[in-house]
């Protein structure tokens, strides 16, 4: 039986990690794309020898084409410019506007039934771009961004309570970016409530860490985060591949929920086969209402920076 097709496209830093988480998952063929000569070529055949080492059958194609993708089920795109320090996101919105469009275009020729995770910043709006260049369905263009919130999220409260990271259960919704929504009422640490265990001002701490988590990671690096951002999308791409119906923050197109009509945010959506099976509508406090409509806002106006592709 002839194993199934996941293309990454971008072999940077995020490109390259999810690549490579993929690849040790063992159930589908990788293929990498980049328009840098031999770089694809080069990361791939690093991975694959890794295969010999973790034991998972070498299956990761490095490509500067499209040819090698076609009839993937889940295509990741993660190429466009990074963030440098000092640069918003707004200033990456133009650039990567064209990257994004371009990359959505071939894909689609390739593969047309595919699933599109979109990786690319700022995140919310390069989702618009590929919604409206493929004109593919809601459920088959969304975004990561929730998940590395949450897992930046998780941290910090598994190191505030000295907890298992494996025991919080966190949840954070919004834009991708500074205005991004912890939902605290939501979060616990082994079931009981995040607020029975840690102090307000801890708390709001923790939540600030979490929203500037990107900058700070990119002020120690010159250059964005690429370990639990690439980790994050091979999570979103094993929930739609082995049909999981998992329940993952992802930035999904709302028409209505949560009081936002025609913007991608990020919710809680349940992932399978078909992509978003589900938006899941969380009971949020009034604070955390408002944040999510001060976030929304902050997100339109990133989008509508975008020229008329979008």
């Amino acid at each position: 039986m002839k194993r199934r097709k996941v293309t990454v496209v971008g072999a940077g830093n995020v490109g390259a990690t999810c690549a490579q988480v993929l690849a040790t998952r063992d159930y589908a063929d990788v293929v990498l794309v980049d328009i840098v000569e031999n770089l694809p070529q080069g990361k791939a055949l690093d991975a694959n020898q890794m295969g010999a080492v973790l034991g998972y059958e070498p299956n990761i194609v490095g490509a500067n084409g499209y040819e090698e993708s076609a009839g993937s089920d889940v295509v990741v795109v993660t190429a466009g410019v990074p963030r440098k320090p000092g640069m918003s996101r707004d200033d990456l919105v133009t650039t990567n506007e064209k990257i994004v469009g371009s990359v959505t275009q071939e894909v689609v020729t390739k593969s047309p039934d595919a699933v599109l995770i979109v990786v690319s910043n700022p995140l919310d709006a390069m989702c618009h771009v590929a919604k409206n260049v493929s004109e593919w369905p809601k459920e088959r263009v969304f975004g990561m961004a929730g998940i590395l919130d949450t897992a930046r999220f998780s941290t910090f409260i598994a190191w505030e309570t000295g907890s298992s990271v494996k025991d919080v259960t966190a949840m954070v919704l919004g834009g991708h970016g500074d205005q991004m929504v912890p939902v605290v009422s939501a979060t616990t640490v082994g079931g009981i409530p995040l607020r029975k265990l840690v102090a307000e001002d801890r708390i709001a701490a923790m939540v600030e860490r979490t929203a500037k988590g990107g900058g700070e990671i990119v002020e120690l690096l010159g250059t964005s985060a690429w370990y639990a951002p690439g980790a994050a999308a091979a999570q979103m791409v094993d929930a739609v591949m082995l049909d999981e119906h998992r329940v993952l923050p992802c930035t999904a197109y709302l028409e209505g929920e949560y009081g936002v009509d025609g913007l991608y945010m990020g919710v809680p959506v349940k992932l399978g086969a078909s992509g978003i099976e589900q938006i899941v509508e969380l009971d949020l406090s009034d604070d955390e209402q408002s944040a999510f409509e001060a976030s929304a806002a902050a997100v339109s106006e990133v989008v509508g920076v975008l020229g008329s592709a979008a």
